[in-house]
């Protein structure tokens, strides 16, 4: 390790199959849940920002809702094209490279003068900020297998504070010093984090990269799915929870904005203040995955996430039923959400990145799913019928748990000497 890597992680040696690893101080996990966090939360930004962004540069309002298209059919792209070169390139440098590429895109946004160029740096924006997944993966590279669940869950929570606080944070900017400001802000930030990772960061881990070519390590992704079993199981339970999350983020501003409540859209995103309860369950879960309870974790999330959607029914007549609602949706999302990852990432850790970045292609389509039936559901049936969504996709992924849950190994059974999943 370098001597900027020594200031702030050591090496020792671990006695299991993985031999040893990077054991993480925990001021370096916290730089990366922020260094996640930071990049993740650009993908949502422009959510309260669009109708000022139209009205700046004059674009339809079919035109305005492509801009958060574009960004998450960027982020797609880039979880399945870039997040795997972390198993064939130098983990460090790939961050550093991504990182001072957002900053030119999220520069090329605040500067944008025609709606073309806004979004192709909508798209460059969401394409790059998979970053998150390469920084989660490096940290899961790096920490020792019997605390892997912990380091992934703390890095987690900073995902999950980044998702949840980038509305709110850029609505509050936006009224403070223009939509513009936003990106300009993120930028500067990204560019500290730039120089402070550089000097942070160890040059390499202990795992040697792969050898395989740009054309193989993609093939071997899908092929990855195609032999792991478990893979593929947590990748379901992903797309299902994140559709249940989606169904009810995508959608909550509907009924808050009208009767009987009228909210503004200031009061609306500060909702997502309560959803960060959910990175309390991200720790908690982690922690619980170390001790061989993934298993029991998932099922008691899964059953957690279903129960949430009665308070969330009685949103029309009820703040306080909404606000219950909430934290346990996110509490249960964010438990199986790391849970999923400490355990696929123990299948292969010289495939981390291949891993995390399948994975989370099935995360996207969960998200993408709930926000467009949700929200074409609600104009149609109202929010009684959105929750009816959010209900069924929560309770696929508990009977799906259900069937399975005593026929699958535990990757991570080395490390805990427990066969749960």
């Amino acid at each position: 390790m370098s001597g900027n890597g020594e200031a702030v992680s050591r090496r020792a040696e671990a006695r299991s199959g993985d031999g040893s690893t990077s054991v993480l101080s925990r001021g370096v996990v916290i730089l990366f849940a922020v260094a996640c966090g930071a990049a993740v939360a650009n993908v949502y930004f422009s959510q309260p920002l669009l109708v000022t962004m139209g009205h700046d540069l004059a674009m339809s309002p079919a035109l305005v809702g492509s801009v958060v298209t574009l960004t998450h059919v960027g982020y797609g792209l880039g979880l399945f094209f870039l997040v795997p070169l972390g198993d064939v390139a130098d983990r460090r440098r790939l961050i550093v490279a991504q990182l001072l590429l957002l900053v030119v895109a999220l520069a090329v946004v605040a500067a944008a003068h025609t709606a073309a160029i806004l979004l192709a740096g909508m798209a460059a924006t969401g394409l790059l900020a998979v970053v998150t997944q390469t920084l989660v993966a490096f940290a899961a590279s790096l920490a020792p297998p019997a605390g892997r669940g912990r380091v992934v869950g703390l890095v987690t929570s900073g995902v999950v504070i980044g998702i949840l606080l980038a509305r709110t944070a850029s609505g509050l900017m936006a009224d403070l010093a223009g939509w513009r400001s936003v990106y300009l802000a993120s930028a500067s930030l990204t560019t500290l984090l730039v120089l402070v990772l550089y000097r942070v960061l160890p040059r390499h881990s202990d795992a040697p990269p792969t050898t395989l070519r740009y054309g193989q390590l993609l093939r071997s992704t899908i092929t990855l799915f195609a032999r792991e079993r478990l893979l593929r199981l947590r990748a379901l339970f992903g797309l299902l929870i994140f559709a249940a999350f989606s169904t009810l983020w995508s959608s909550i501003a509907l009924p808050l904005s009208g009767a009987p409540y009228f909210l503004s859209h200031s009061a609306i995103g500060a909702l997502g203040l309560i959803g960060v309860a959910g990175a309390l369950a991200a720790t908690v879960a982690g922690r619980l995955n170390d001790r061989g309870l993934s298993r029991r974790t998932t099922g008691i999330a899964l059953a957690l996430l279903a129960a949430s959607w009665l308070p969330l029914a009685f949103t029309r007549s009820s703040l306080w039923a909404l606000v219950v609602g909430v934290i346990l949706l996110d509490l249960a999302v964010q438990a199986v959400h790391v849970t999923n990852q400490a355990l696929i990432y123990a299948l292969h850790p010289d495939a981390g990145s291949r891993l995390i970045g399948g994975y989370m292609v099935f995360y996207s389509i969960g998200s993408a799913t709930g926000a467009l039936v949700a929200t074409s559901l609600y104009t149609v049936a109202g929010w009684g019928a959105v929750c009816t969504l959010g209900a069924a996709f929560s309770c696929l992924g508990l009977v799906l748990w259900a069937f399975t849950r005593h026929s699958t190994p535990d990757p991570a059974g080395k490390a805990t000497s427990c066969s749960e999943v």
